[in-house]
């Protein structure tokens, strides 16, 4: 393993066996997050310590559950498929959502599962996000942005593939355009208006380069900065636990 691959797998088992656990649960997406997740947490507890769940919803690609199978088959992880079909269409069945509400629903269902299983396993929740999706809050509260810990939270979208790459998760993962699969044809950088490459450089520049916002409009497009920076600012409460009123 790589050092920084080192430096993850010493973090998984301390969050795990540091706080008394043995397993975790992973939800597979299919997507390259969820894969990358999955190589780690077998690289660092065995493959006998992981669960990995696809949960579709109806309108789910076939491809998505294809994909998170295979992962699971490469790793030799225990796996299980749990539609949340019943639940999602269960609530909204008096109602006509939008996207967006139902795709959040989507997520928050998901993490319920994954919490229930991970009770019955007596195991942690591994979370998926990376850091560019968690800087700019592209993530659904108590949905995907919920776990025990998180694996990936500090590697930029650009670091995961790079990563992926080194570990071998399978190549079509790596190589499909990243995808929430929240409805029929949505991309990730379709809907960000950007793609991730940009995306991270600019990340880069503003959160660890300490680049201001008008630095940043003499190197990238002003548009772009404002929207980039607005979506950092405004999604900070998806970073924080909910504040508590002092005594």
């Amino acid at each position: 393993m790589t050092p920084k691959q080192a430096k993850i797998s010493s973090f998984i088992t301390e969050q795990v066996r540091g706080n008394g656990f043995q397993k975790v649960v992973v939800g597979l997406s299919g997507g390259i997050d969820s894969a990358l997740v999955a190589f780690l947490c077998v690289h660092a507890l065995g493959k006998e310590n992981v669960l990995g769940l696809m949960l579709p919803y109806r309108s789910s690609q076939q491809a998505s559950l294809d994909d998170a199978l295979a992962v699971a088959e490469a790793l030799q992880i225990e796996h299980q498929t749990v539609p949340i079909t019943p639940m999602v269409d269960g609530y909204f069945a008096q109602q006509t959502p939008d996207k967006l509400q139902k795709g959040n629903f989507c997520a928050r269902m998901r993490m319920s599962v994954l919490f229930d299983y991970a009770q019955r396993e007596n195991a942690l929740v591994a979370g998926t996000g990376n850091r560019s999706e968690l800087l700019i809050g592209y993530c659904t509260v108590y949905g995907d942005g919920a776990c025990s810990f998180e694996p990936i939270g500090h590697l930029y979208k650009t670091e995961v593939w790079q990563m992926a790459k080194e570990l071998g998760v399978p190549e079509q993962i790596i190589t499909k355009p990243p995808t929430a699969d929240l409805w029929d044809g949505q991309t990730d950088e379709q809907e960000l208006g950007l793609s991730y490459a940009m995306l991270d450089k600019m990340l880069i520049d503003y959160q660890d380069n300490k680049l201001s916002p008008e630095k940043l409009s003499q190197k990238y497009d002003a548009k772009l900065v404002e929207k980039v920076v607005r979506l950092v600012q405004n999604s900070k409460f998806k970073r924080v636990m909910p504040p508590i009123l002092e005594r």
